[in-house]
Formats: C-alpha cells, sequence, structure tokens
C-alpha cells in the first residue's frame, strides 16, 4: 500500500494479455506493474487492474490514465483514458529508458514490429546529441512470426512452459519450418512431431523461421543498428529465441558490412531488458503525459462505475454495427434449403451367398485419414465405402481399410476379386511403390473425375477438405469430355478450410455434428474479416470481448468462409466468368451452414447457378481414384496391384533417424525411409521427406546411377528452355575482329544549314582504332531480367572490344542458397524476379569480385543497364516497351547497396545502370559509346562495330534455338507426341525462377521448348496459319500490344493454338502487372482451340514443392489423354490406310479377273 497521491497509470490491452503499470507522473518511476492473460475477458481484465491499483494507491487523488494496445480502444472512453498508438508508446519508452538503442524488435501476440532509431542531421554545432528519427515497421498481413504462432506450437509440440525456459538454441539441428503462414508452421511442426524430432529442435528450427522471417521482411530494406532491445511475451519468456536473435543479427552486419563493436558482449549489444513486456504500458505514460502539454484534463481518470457499466450494458449496443443478417431468414427458407441441400443418405450394397464380385478399389490416402470406395468393375457403381483414421503411416492406414473392404464382402458369403487399386492423395506415392498400385492419380484429377461423373456438365469444382482448399475449373476438351483448364490451391495460407471451423467449434464447446444447428439458430452473424486464419481467430477474440454468443460467431465463420475460398485463396473475383454449374464437395460440406453459406455467395454472384452438393462429398477423390483406375486397367488389359492377400499382410518398417539424412547437398533433408516385404518375399523401399531427386537415392554409386538415367532423359526428350538458360551467357559466337586501323569506313557527314535545316552527304574515311589493352578488364553482369535475352549482344560486344571470354562474367543461376543470403536488402517488392536481382549483384560483389582464385574477380564494373526497349519478331507491334519495373530496377539495386554504406566504391568497383533501348541502333550505339568510350578508351568506330556484332551474335543465337525448336516439332509429329512449349518471360528460363517445372515435365518423357526456340520462318509457319495471314502479326488478338515479352507470349500462344502436337505451359511471377492484361487474352485463345494448356501465375519466393507437383501432375494427366488421342487417331488412319490399301489390291485383282475372264471368252 503506498501513500502516493499523484499517479500515472498505464494500460497496454493486448491480443492475448493486459500489461499495466502505475508511475509517479513527476519522475516517471515505475511504483507498480503486472502482466495477465485475459482469456478474450479484456474489460473484465482491465477493471480487476483498475481495482487493484485502487488498493494499492488508496491516497491516490490525482490520477491519470493512459491506454495502448489492440484492444484498447473501447475502453478509452467509459475510464477516461487517453488512447496512445502502440508504436508511438513503445518508441518512446525506448527513448526515455535506453537513448543508447538503435533498433528495437518486439513480437506481441498477434503483431510483430520492429523500430530503427536515425540521427538526423545537426543544423548547429552545440553540443546538444541530434534529434532522432524513428523509422517503424509492422506486420499488417499476416500473423506469421509472432507470438500467436508461437503459443499454438508450443501446443503441438506438448512441452511445457517451464520447460521451454530450459531450451538452448542450438543451430546444428534445425528442420524446415514455414514462417510465411502461421497456420502452415503448425502443419510443419505437426509433421515434425509425428517424423519423431525431438521437441528441443523443433523449437528451435520455429525460432529459427521466425527470426529470418521478420529480418528479411520487417526490416524493409534497412539494416538494424545496435543496441538491439528485444521487447514482448515470447522475447522475454523464451531463453532459445533471444539466442537465435542473437546468432542471426551479428550476420547480417557482417554481410552488409555493418561495423558494430566487437569488444562489446553479445549480451549487450542484443537484448531484453528488465521489464520488456510492459514498455508499451510505460511508453503510453510517457507519450500520454508530454502530448497533454501541460493539459491535466487529458487523461484524467473516471472511476470504475463507467467500465463497469460497459461490461453490462455499453458492448450489447454495439453489436448491431458489427453483426450480419443471420444464415437462414426463417424456418421456410431453412426447410427449403435443407430440402436442397441435405446429403441423401447412402445405402451399401448388399451381396448374394456365393456371389463372386468383381470391383476396383479407389483410396483417398490423407493425412488425417484415409478414405476409400468399392467399385463394380463393369458398370463403375459404387459398392462400398470405407473409412479410417489416420494411425500415422499410410501402408497402415491402406491394411486396415483394405481389411475392412474384404472383410464387407466376405462376411456375406460372397467373394472378391480385386481388379485394379489406384490411389490419390498423401499416401499415393509410397502405395504406388510397395502394392504396385494401378494409378498414383493426382487429386485434382481425382476430385474433377468425380464430380463429372455425377454432374457431367461442371464448370467449377469447390473441394474443402479437412486442411486443404482445391477449386478447380473444369473446361470442354477436344473429345466432348470436361477437363481440368487451371485450379487453386491453398498452399499459401490454410484460411477457409474444415479444420478451421472445427478449431472454432472446439472453441466453444460444440461438437462438430451440432455445428450447422446452432449457426442455424444464430438471430444474427458477426462480420469477420476475411483472410489469414490466424486474424479471425483474433476477430473472435473481440467478438467474444463484445458479447456475441458462440451461436453467431459460428454463424458469422459460416458466412466468411466462401469470401475466403473465392477470394482469399482462389482470388477469383468474377465468378459468371468461370461458367454456372458449381459442385461442392469434400468432408466440410457435410456442414450445412458451410453449404448455406456457398450457396447464398455463388448465386447473389451468379443469378442462374446451378449449385450441386456431391453425392458423396468426403469421398469424392477416392471415387476419382476408382474411376481413373477401373479405364487404365480396362484399357491396359491387366492389373498391376499385387492382390488383397499380399497387401493386408504386407509387413514394413519405418525408420526417421541419423541414418536416414540425405547428406548429397546442404539441405540435409530429414528422410523416412519405408520397407515392405510381401508374404511372397518381394521387397520394396519408399523413401519420403527429399525436396529433389537427390534424395531419393541412398549412396554415391546409386546417385551417379541416377544422374546417368536423368542423363539419357535429357537427351532423348531435349529441355530447350534449360539450354536457352545456360548458352545464351556462353561464348558460343565467333565474332568478326574489329579492322585495322585506317580501313575505309563509309560514314555520312552532317552539316548544319541555316533554319534549322541538316544536310546528309555519304563520305569514305580511314577506320579509328585505339591501341587500349582491355585483356585485364572484368565486368560482373547479374544473370537476371532482360539480361536473358541481351546476353548474346552483351558479351560479344564487350568481347569485340578486347575483353577476354573469361572476364565477361555473369553471375550464377538463381539458387535458394543465394537469395537466403543476398535478398535481405528488401529494396524492391513487386515480384520475386525483381526481389532476386539482390542477390545476383550481392554474389558478384561480395563472391566472385573477392574470388581467392581470381578467376571471377576482382571486377572493375558491375553493369546492370537499364533496358527500356528490347528487340522482337513480332510485326506490327504498338511499341517494343520493357516492363517499367525490370527497366528501372537497377536504379533501386543501386539504391539498395548504396543506401547506409556505399558497398560497391568499398569494393573499388563501378556500378553502371544507363539506359539503353535496342528499337534505336543508332541510339544504342551513342548510348554504348557514351558509357563504355571513356571508360575502356576506345572509339566510337570501335564501340560501333562492337554493336553490330552484337546484334550478329544475338540473330546467331536466336537461329540456333530456331534450328533446335524445329528438330523437335518434327520429331513429336512423326511420332504422335506431345511436347511442351513453355511461355514466360525470358527470365523464367532461370530454374530458380521457374522451380525446376520444366524439369519435372521433361523427366516424364515431354521435349520442353521455349518462345525464342519456335521457328519464325514464315513458309513453315504457313502450314499452321490460314492462307494470307501474317503469321508473325497478334492483331487479330491482341491489338493494344506495346511489351516485347508480353507479345511474344501471345504469339506463341497463336502458335501453339494451331499445332496439334504442342501444349502449353504458361509460367508469370505473383504480381506481374506486364502480364496481367495477357491472361485473359491465352485463355480465349486456347480455349476457342481446346489446345492443352496449363498456367502458374502466381510463382513466388518459396517453392510450394507439393502443389507444383499437383499441378504438373494434373497437366500430365490431360497431356497422356492428349497423347493417347493421337495415337490412336494415328492408328486409325494407319487402319484406314491399310482397309483402302486391301480394298484396292481386291479391286485391282477382281478387275484382272475381270478382263481375262473377258480375253478368255473371246
Amino acid at each position: 500500500m503506498s501513500n502516493q497521491t499523484s499517479i500515472a497509470v498505464g494500460i497496454d490491452i493486448g491480443s492475448t494479455t493486459v500489461k499495466a503499470v502505475v508511475c509517479d507522473p513527476e519522475s516517471l518511476e515505475i511504483l507498480w506493474s503486472d502482466y495477465q492473460r485475459h482469456e478474450t475477458r479484456q474489460p473484465e481484465k482491465t477493471l480487476d487492474f483498475l481495482v487493484t491499483i485502487g488498493q494499492r494507491f488508496p491516497n491516490a487523488t490525482d490520477i491519470r490514465i493512459f491506454c495502448t494496445g489492440s484492444g484498447s480502444s473501447p475502453l478509452a472512453e467509459p475510464t477516461g483514458a487517453k488512447f496512445v498508438q502502440e508504436v508511438n508508446a513503445v518508441t518512446l519508452a525506448v527513448e526515455k529508458l535506453h537513448p543508447d538503442v538503435g533498433s528495437v524488435i518486439e513480437l506481441g501476440g498477434q503483431d510483430a514490429k520492429i523500430i530503427m532509431f536515425r540521427d538526423q542531421e545537426k543544423k548547429t554545432d552545440d553540443d546538444e546529441p541530434a534529434e532522432k528519427t524513428a523509422i517503424t515497421s509492422m506486420n499488417d498481413k499476416c500473423a506469421s512470426g509472432t507470438g500467436a504462432t508461437i503459443d499454438k506450437c508450443m501446443i503441438k509440440v506438448g512441452m511445457p512452459q517451464e520447460d521451454m525456459a530450459l531450451i538452448t538454441f542450438d543451430p546444428s539441428k534445425l528442420h524446415h519450418v514455414a514462417a510465411k503462414c502461421g497456420v502452415f508452421a503448425e502443419t510443419d511442426i505437426v509433421n515434425l512431431v509425428k517424423s519423431g524430432i525431438p521437441s528441443m529442435e523443433i523449437m528451435n528450427s520455429l525460432a529459427d523461421a521466425i527470426v529470418h522471417q521478420n529480418l528479411s521482411v520487417l526490416t524493409r530494406g534497412n539494416t538494424l543498428r545496435h543496441k538491439v532491445l528485444l521487447l514482448g511475451g515470447p522475447n522475454k519468456y523464451l531463453p532459445f529465441m533471444v539466442e537465435c536473435w542473437r546468432m542471426r543479427i551479428p550476420e547480417t552486419w557482417e554481410s552488409r558490412g555493418y561495423e558494430y563493436p566487437k569488444d562489446i558482449p553479445i549480451e549487450e549489444l542484443i537484448f531484453p531488458p528488465e521489464n520488456a513486456e510492459y514498455y508499451a504500458a510505460f511508453g503510453a505514460v510517457v507519450f500520454g503525459l508530454a502530448d497533454a502539454d501541460g493539459d491535466d484534463s487529458v487523461g484524467r481518470y473516471k472511476g470504475i462505475d463507467g467500465l463497469k457499466h460497459y461490461i453490462q450494458h455499453g458492448r450489447s449496443s454495439r453489436l448491431g454495427e458489427m453483426a450480419d443478417g443471420p444464415l437462414v431468414e426463417s424456418p421456410e427458407d431453412l426447410e427449403n434449403f435443407k430440402k436442397n441441400y441435405t446429403i441423401p443418405s447412402f445405402d451399401e450394397v448388399r451381396f448374394k451367398k456365393g456371389q463372386h464380385v468383381q470391383g476396383v478399389i479407389g483410396l483417398d490416402g490423407g493425412s488425417t485419414s484415409s478414405k476409400a470406395v468399392l467399385v463394380d468393375y463393369e458398370s463403375g457403381d459404387i459398392l462400398y465405402k470405407a473409412y479410417t483414421l489416420s494411425k500415422g503411416n499410410p501402408i497402415r492406414d491402406t491394411k486396415d481399410i483394405l481389411a475392412q473392404i474384404q472383410a464387407y464382402v466376405e462376411d456375406q458369403g460372397a467373394t472378391f476379386e480385386c481388379m485394379g487399386f489406384g490411389a490419390t492423395g498423401y499416401a499415393a506415392n509410397v502405395l504406388e511403390e510397395s502394392v504396385k498400385a494401378d494409378v498414383n492419380i493426382v487429386e485434382t484429377v481425382a476430385h474433377m473425375m468425380s464430380a463429372i461423373r455425377f454432374i457431367p456438365d461442371a464448370d467449377v469444382v469447390c473441394d474443402i477438405g479437412g486442411q486443404d482448399i482445391k477449386v478447380l475449373f473444369l473446361s470442354e476438351a477436344k473429345d466432348g469430355g470436361r477437363d481440368v483448364k487451371d485450379f487453386r490451391l491453398s498452399n499459401q495460407c490454410s484460411a477457409g478450410n474444415g479444420m478451421l471451423l472445427q478449431a472454432m467449434a472446439d472453441q466453444f464447446g460444440v461438437h462438430l455434428h451440432d455445428y450447422a444447428d446452432t449457426a442455424f439458430n444464430a438471430d444474427i452473424a458477426p462480420k469477420f474479416s476475411y483472410g489469414c486464419a490466424v486474424f479471425l481467430d483474433a476477430d473472435r477474440v473481440n467478438f467474444q470481448k463484445e458479447g456475441f454468443t458462440a451461436q453467431q460467431m459460428l454463424a458469422g465463420l459460416a458466412k466468411v468462409l466462401p469470401k475466403n475460398v473465392w477470394q482469399y485463396v482462389a482470388q477469383v473475383p468474377r465468378l459468371a466468368e468461370h461458367g454456372r454449374v458449381f459442385v461442392l464437395q469434400g468432408g466440410t460440406q457435410r456442414n450445412l451452414a458451410a453449404v448455406k453459406a456457398q450457396v447464398d455467395y455463388i448465386a447473389q454472384r451468379v443469378p442462374d447457378a446451378k449449385i450441386v452438393v456431391h453425392p458423396h462429398c468426403g469421398e469424392a477423390g477416392a471415387i476419382g481414384a476408382a474411376m481413373e483406375t477401373r479405364r487404365v486397367v480396362r484399357r491396359r488389359g491387366h492389373s498391376t496391384f499385387i492382390g488383397m492377400a499380399s497387401a493386408i499382410d504386407l509387413q514394413y518398417t519405418s525408420v526417421n533417424d541419423e541414418s536416414t539424412v540425405c547428406h548429397f547437398c546442404p539441405n540435409e533433408c530429414s528422410r523416412t525411409f519405408i520397407d515392405t516385404v510381401t508374404p511372397e518375399g518381394a521387397t520394396s523401399r519408399y523413401i519420403s521427406g527429399f525436396s529433389c531427386e537427390k534424395g531419393t537415392v541412398e549412396s554415391v554409386e546409386a546417385l551417379k546411377v541416377l544422374n546417368k538415367e536423368r542423363g539419357v532423359i535429357r537427351k532423348q526428350f531435349p529441355n530447350l528452355v534449360e539450354y536457352e538458360a545456360n548458352n545464351a551467357f556462353k561464348h558460343i559466337y565467333d565474332f568478326t575482329e574489329i579492322p585495322k586501323a585506317g580501313s575505309p569506313k563509309e560514314d555520312i557527314m552532317v552539316k548544319k544549314l541555316p533554319f534549322m535545316r541538316i544536310a546528309r552527304k555519304a563520305m569514305k574515311r580511314g577506320f579509328q582504332r585505339s591501341d587500349v589493352d582491355l585483356s585485364n578488364i572484368k565486368i560482373g553482369i547479374p544473370r537476371v531480367m532482360n539480361i536473358y535475352t541481351a546476353a548474346p549482344f552483351l558479351r560479344t560486344y564487350f568481347e569485340t572490344l578486347g575483353i577476354k571470354k573469361q572476364n565477361v562474367i555473369f553471375s550464377s543461376p538463381t539458387s535458394e542458397e543465394m537469395w537466403l543470403e543476398g535478398g535481405r536488402y528488401g529494396s524492391i517488392d513487386p515480384c520475386f524476379p525483381s526481389k532476386v536481382i539482390q542477390s545476383h549483384v550481392h554474389e558478384l560483389l561480395f563472391h566472385f569480385h573477392t574470388d581467392e582464385k581470381k578467376r571471377k574477380g576482382p571486377l572493375d564494373y558491375i553493369y546492370y543497364p537499364c533496358m527500356t526497349n528490347m528487340p522482337t519478331w513480332v510485326t506490327n507491334t504498338i511499341d517494343t516497351w520493357s516492363c517499367p519495373i525490370v527497366a528501372g530496377s537497377p536504379n533501386v539495386v543501386k539504391a539498395a547497396f548504396t543506401k547506409e554504406t556505399d558497398f560497391f566504391a568499398k569494393a573499388g568497383i563501378e556500378w553502371i545502370d544507363d539506359a539503353i533501348a535496342f528499337n534505336e541502333v543508332n541510339l544504342l550505339k551513342k548510348r554504348l559509346f557514351d558509357v563504355w568510350g571513356p571508360r575502356l578508351g576506345v572509339t566510337e568506330d570501335e564501340s560501333d562495330w562492337a554493336v553490330d556484332e552484337g546484334f550478329a551474335a544475338l540473330n546467331n543465337f536466336d537461329d540456333l534455338m530456331q534450328a533446335k525448336g524445329k528438330d523437335i516439332l518434327e520429331q513429336v509429329e512423326r511420332e504422335n507426341r506431345i511436347c511442351i512449349l513453355m511461355i514466360g518471360r525470358p527470365y523464367h528460363s532461370d530454374p530458380g525462377l521457374n522451380h525446376g517445372i520444366p524439369e519435372e515435365f521433361q523427366v516424364m518423357g515431354y521435349p520442353v521448348i521455349s518462345v525464342r526456340s519456335i521457328p519464325r520462318d514464315r513458309k513453315w509457319l504457313n502450314r499452321f496459319f490460314a492462307h494470307g495471314d501474317d503469321p508473325l502479326d497478334v492483331r487479330d488478338v491482341w491489338p493494344e500490344n506495346y511489351s516485347t515479352n508480353s507479345v511474344q507470349k501471345v504469339w506463341a500462344a497463336k502458335f501453339a493454338s494451331r499445332h496439334p502436337n504442342v501444349a502449353l505451359l504458361d509460367l508469370s511471377s505473383f504480381k506481374c502487372g506486364h502480364d496481367a492484361p495477357t491472361y485473359g487474352i491465352i485463355d480465349k485463345i486456347t480455349s476457342a482451340s481446346k489446345a492443352p494448356f496449363s498456367a502458374l501465375h502466381d510463382i513466388d519466393a518459396n517453392k510450394p514443392g507439393g502443389s507444383i507437383q499437383i499441378r504438373v501432375k494434373t497437366y500430365a494427366h490431360r497431356l497422356k489423354l492428349v497423347e493417347e488421342e493421337l495415337q490412336d487417331q494415328a492408328e486409325a488412319r494407319a487402319q484406314l490406310a491399310r482397309r483402302v490399301a486391301e480394298k484396292r489390291a481386291e479391286l485391282e485383282a477382281k478387275f484382272r479377273a475381270e478382263k481375262q475372264d473377258r480375253l478368255s471368252a473371246k
């Protein structure tokens, strides 16, 4: 109990906790403090604190109160508190308590912020310290890297809080944890737990992911300044998190050349202060008192009566403002809905004693459960459905579910003959190897086949499972059926899936089976913000605080689900563009509240929509696997499945330990070996958990065999995208030497005349040469953006001038290691190709320049020109612009490396980024001479000659690519096969940007060609274009064309739509503005021709391996059907030719016989 009469109270009401301090308003000494979780009862916990403060300071009559935090706004008015923005509060607290601190990192419950202090320039020479300015950055779109993510993952690991405090950070045993999305981090944690990874390693991996995420994203290209203050609960209570910061921040300082005092212990440079959790509350007091500027009425405490009234009455008045209408308007509305959308019950087929059942089994093996169906081999009708929860191993789950099917048939006295077995989902790969499944079908195709089995005219399939969302857009195939034109997966976020609904229901104590009835009873529904699942949970906290009931919140969550599906995950702004027949499937569609919200959402946007719930929505994947198995087995004539008895009795072992770690690259993937033995003694091993093909083998010898096999495949099925990416940067053109001095040269003499006239006169003069020796000059060029087009030109230009070919040095192809090391400057954010430029410049600057063997360094120049216009072969274009982000990227990247420290000057390298354009040759010559003439000491004649040679090299490389492309196209025509045409911007040839997608198709047996490799010979092209049309013109489909790379993509799509043996693969990076206008054009071209087409328009830095595999396998399935059709057509033509030949021979023989008879009759 204190005798203090004047106090200032600061309260920080956060998303998970309430923190409060009581200060002396004169000295700002903290007299009392407390920190407690509010368990979603923020007003009540605040009231408890105020009552406690009243008891501790009974003599206080002069009370000022200041509040901050995400939950403080509605409580300010009832208490009289002055609201202070949280960043301002923390900034003032740090400046007051730690004036020597340069940066602050705060991890809150559902937010993270970084504050960096910079000294302003002094305007006077006095001894007063320079004023500071604060640069703040805060996460605003996702809760990844915050305390909420850590809390959820701690629960999954199952480690008590007190044990967390004993963990030390060990960087030697880290595993992959997704930092981009908190929910996917949680998924990775679950998988690591299932794999038996120790809890300490898992939490260290999570800490490292969070630290990297915040250092690369929230710093926004700035370098943290010492000292670094660590605030927030995670930094206060998790020592291993602090240790991780202390390791990773100095690594960043070292890589950026930031000088920090190495003689000061790291514990004093990077540290969590005492009372770290109270800084926002204390800062609210500091800021509030200063901002009041002597006005005693600001923040004058009103007592607790207003807060009590708010708790009892005030919250309810706010509900109407935050609420939407109910899910159902009336009992009649609910009755009609249930009548139309309640899923019909399924009755298993009963068998007669002694009946012989022939069927195929389709299995959908998920991460949490497995579903299987038995279908009749002849009719395809569903006979039986089976389900089992996952026991952590797909083989065990399959054995159990097959035994269940076998028992169902045999318990009725019937016998069962399995004619085929197919699988989809999580378990498909291991089952293909272990039980020799006939089909390993990708989920998208399985769900499409299941949908059209029951709804043949389906246009859109929306499958919402427990942990994923799939939206399939179907189109009419050439054979009249349906095919997957495009799809969206929840590979970046889990918002809107079934687990989200279940988790919310569990938090309210409502069983999932009762969810719909509970939600239908709500009279209003709160308006949840659609988006990140962690932020949805924040809404739940706030709505609970406001007083919404469980019924109302479950209804509100159901209503926001379609927004999450269609706007956040699928990002489909106009549903009507994709058709009118919508099929809803997936286990979540058994929740009628979710179905009602979906039906209302779709019907509002597509008034004439036909919306159908799949009659077997939970088993759709298994049904699709069964349908495809039945088709394949009937076409092939036999099954590869090892049989029911062998599969049920299959023995297996699963190993995941140090012995299974892959050591073939620095990733060191933690693999799992699954070994199986059939009753007959046949063995197999399946390896999972690897990120590249090296992880599929176990020894160096096996890796050599694998590489040899892949080499054979590469030779048999060429990949011109890879060829172009490698050879565009090599010396493959022998230039013509520069003429000797005095050699005759044609020129034009220009003379100015009066009245602004110019006279030009042809003349001859001697060629001007320099004697400069450039053999030791080294020029580094980043292998990025439009350099992929211009590389042959640039290399030859410099080589012609006298620079050795080994001294024209391009950076390496993009790799994950390069990106992680060099991509933390944060200067560019529009798209990944622009972000990664920094990593290439970083490599040139910090690796090639400092090459100890001096093969690549030291560099004299790094040259990355602003290329505003690029050459094109497409005719009648409006313009040849480059993307403005691409053209401007050299200036922005330069800023990243000179923003705080001029790394180029420090290294003794000159950065050159002058603008050039390829559409005006004379202007290009002038610009290049202006840049390089003075620097290299070459004459204008020499520079102009080198430009001409550069264009010759560019044309030579284009001719080479076209010749290779023509060979592949003519080969697939002869062999009735398909080749893949990858259309993308030139830099999508970079394997680090295309994520190896072209190679995925190559190893499946599809040759891959690039836009650059399509033959442009008009005579050859005229076979595919209408007579009289210019085959190099695109004005018929895109008259407003203006961008070289975009117009070439459209032209390539026109070509592919006309060539029967070409399938189109469209790659585009996330946020690509110049590609965006082409999406609809290319879609119309391919839709009209029904050409095979797949698009990835959201490629980013993260390589979503699973989703890429799904997309590749989906497209590969369609290509397989197209090739089968081509081969059937070829066989039909051959058969027709044989029948014609036989008929001709028959008629000729008959004619000869008749002729002979006539001669004999004479």
